[in-house]
């Protein structure tokens, strides 16, 4: 951990989301980390780390959450990690029961963004 490739990864993902074409959203964790050329171990929780550090610079520069586009692929919803994150940023309410229609809300408004 914290070598070129980790502190590189973020803007490298942000681009591969980015460039993604519509169809094609949302991809999952691990699909993410292959197209990214990630090798194991800890793929996923370095797609998710860097997950996080975009969710942050987007809430910080009032865009929407670009990691919205990543999701478990045991369903269509990010992992916990993401709702956490989003609630301490101050995105989404802090009521679990919420968290679903403010994430479709949030994914609704980074595919209307130019």
């Amino acid at each position: 951990m914290g070598t070129v490739e980790e502190a590189d990864l973020a803007p490298r993902l942000r681009e591969l989301l980015l460039h993604l074409p519509a169809e094609a959203v949302p991809i999952t964790y691990r699909q993410a980390a292959e197209a990214l050329g990630l090798s194991p171990p800890g793929t996923i929780q370095r797609v998710a780390q860097a997950l996080e550090t975009l969710m942050r610079e987007d809430v910080a520069a009032g865009r929407p959450m670009i990691a919205a586009l990543v999701v478990s692929r045991r369903g269509e919803l990010p992992r916990q990690g993401f709702f956490e994150l989003a609630v301490e940023l101050g995105r989404f309410p802090s009521d679990p029961a919420r968290h679903e229609v403010a994430y479709r809300q949030e994914l609704a408004r980074l595919m209307q963004a130019p």
